[in-house]
């Protein structure tokens, strides 16, 4: 993008479009491990953990010290604050215990909802407020891209012109400041699942918010080979310039999440980007399932964790064929109303 005062020197553009194809890579997509405290108090209970510091952490080592082969299927972790500053048993910090793999280190930096007054329920989301010494601070500490979260909501009367406005400028303000000190940014303008839409009316609002949201990141001078984005499950109006789009899993269990990517990478139309994941959920259910807080049980949890990895990996390539064995977790639904993390 050519503007008359540049934002980015040559330089700092290499930087950021070279570590936004680390992450997305061939086969490569993105463990989003970025769960806030409560949120990952939900998943500790489905296994009957009580939600202390040291089992959060406990979890986070059987995944971050998988064998190095996981680097094949994973090429960006995604970390909550909490996280990025924990060690594994060993005495050696997260950060360092990933990138020793070859695996990009990112950090989540929204703030959450915050409502927007005289819409129906509708939000805008927090923290551009010091974020720019918050990213400085996250670069000098390991961090090489970030996360925000902007959320809409179809109804009758939602998402309303004003939210998709407001969402779309804070991602794209968000997104030129992470770049300004060196992060990539993902973009995710999250279209949630909830209500009784039917699928065009789903890709009609996606269209219309990711239309408002690349219009955003061009007024703001966003460097898009420098970006990634993580929608929900449509991809139409996405720039070829963009590198790549890592989809949310937003609820579909593990194979779910897993088949439709593979789905979409199967499908002939022309690709400019790379079809990839970020997932959370459906990522970690199978290796909780496994792990049951329990120590003697890291080893099968790492195995579940690196099983879905590969097949995920495969999906990114349009190679994944379903054998029917997966176990009740890889099939459980993970759906949860109005998600936040």
């Amino acid at each position: 993008m050519t503007h008359q005062f540049p934002a980015l020197s040559p330089e700092q553009k290499k930087a950021l479009a070279d570590i936004a194809q680390r992450i997305v890579a061939s086969g490569k997509g993105i463990l989003a491990a970025d769960e806030s405290v409560g949120t990952m108090g939900n998943r500790l209970q489905r296994i009957n953990v009580e939600n202390t510091e040291e089992n959060r952490r406990a979890f986070r080592e059987v995944l971050f010290s998988s064998d190095t082969s996981i680097n094949q299927s994973i090429g960006g972790v995604i970390l909550f604050h909490e996280t990025l500053y924990q060690k594994d048993s060993s005495g050696k910090p997260f950060p360092a215990l990933i990138k020793e793999k070859g695996i990009v280190v990112g950090i989540k930096l929204d703030k959450g909802t915050a409502p927007l007054a005289g819409t129906n329920g509708e939000t805008t989301i927090q923290g551009l407020d010091g974020l720019a010494e918050r990213c400085a601070q996250y670069k000098k500490d390991g961090a090489d891209f970030a996360k925000w979260r902007a959320v809409l909501k179809i109804t009758s009367t939602t998402p309303s012109q004003l939210a998709i406005q407001e969402n779309a400028n804070t991602l794209a303000r968000y997104a030129s400041i992470c770049q300004q000190h060196g992060l990539v940014p993902i973009v995710e303008p999250e279209i949630l699942p909830d209500g009784d839409h039917d699928l065009q009316r789903c890709q009609y609002v996606t269209e219309k918010v990711l239309a408002a949201v690349y219009k955003a990141l061009n007024d703001h001078h966003v460097y898009l080979e420098g970006t990634l984005l993580k929608p929900n499950m449509v991809t139409r109006t996405v720039p070829a310039a963009v590198p790549g789009i890592c989809f949310l899993s937003g609820g579909q269990s593990e194979e779910e999440a897993s088949l439709n990517l593979n789905a979409m990478n199967q499908c002939p139309l022309p690709k400019p980007w790379k079809l990839t994941f970020s997932y959370g959920r459906a990522l970690q259910a199978s290796a909780l399932a496994a792990w049951l807080g329990k120590s003697e049980n890291k080893k099968a949890a790492q195995e579940a964790f690196r099983k879905r990895a590969q097949i995920n990996s495969l999906a990114c390539r349009g190679q994944y064929v379903q054998s029917g064995k997966n176990d009740a977790a890889a099939m459980q639904s993970l759906f949860t109303a109005s998600y936040t993390y």
